[in-house]
């Protein structure tokens, strides 16, 4: 598979802009969706996470690559949805009941959808019930939680709950992420991961799957 040079770059620049324009014309020459995935979007995430785990990147590049990347997949998606192609796996991602704070989900969705996968937002304050409808209804492979204040937090023990309640909890695995939680309270309620950040959480995931 051929890489496209100029996405590639664009993406680890941040430059959403640039990152469109070498996408269509990429597909102008006719580069496959998929392939332009696998080769050039995959690894220039993968590269902007590593220079995050340098710290030669901060969490606005993250953002801006983040950007980028999501730039070159609205021209991509309508392509794969056409042809019956799907992405890797599905994530459904969102800030539990009570919190508001999105920037640390957002982050992280983005690295996931930059990553490959199939990453569908739910957005803020989402109850327990929003996440078992979302899982019965769209049957993702992994649920993403994330809360930023602790007050917040019992929020995921209940989602879990729901989840076990409604017997699909055995069908998903469950991450947990956001500045007040921690790895004990990951095993304390029941979560398969916890990430401490966007990088580690795509990591996280490909464990999951590769474990499932």
């Amino acid at each position: 598979m051929e890489q496209s040079q100029e996405l590639y770059d664009a993406i680890v620049s941040g430059n959403a802009k640039a990152a469109h324009a070498a996408t269509k014309a990429a597909l102008e020459t006719g580069a496959d969706p998929m392939a332009l995935i696998a080769s050039t979007m995959i690894p220039a995430m993968d590269a902007v996470g590593k220079l995050f785990e340098e710290e030669e990147y901060f969490v606005p590049e993250l953002l801006l690559a983040g950007r980028a990347m999501k730039s070159a997949m609205e021209l991509l998606r309508p392509l794969m949805a056409a042809s019956g192609e799907k992405l890797a796996a599905k994530i459904v991602i969102g800030t539990v009941k009570g919190d508001l704070h999105d920037i640390g989900k957002n982050l992280v969705a983005s690295m996931l959808e930059g990553s490959g996968f199939d990453v569908i937002d739910l957005g803020i304050d989402v109850a327990p019930e929003k996440f078992v409808a979302a899982v019965n209804e769209l049957q993702p492979q992994i649920v993403c939680m994330s809360a930023l204040l602790t007050v917040t937090m019992p929020s995921m023990k209940a989602t879990i709950e729901a989840l076990t309640a409604a017997g699909v909890r055995n069908n998903v695995k469950v991450m947990i992420g956001g500045a007040p939680v921690t790895r004990q309270y990951a095993n304390e309620i029941g979560a398969d991961g916890y990430s401490e950040n966007a990088n580690t959480a795509v990591a996280l995931v490909r464990t999951l799957l590769a474990a499932a």
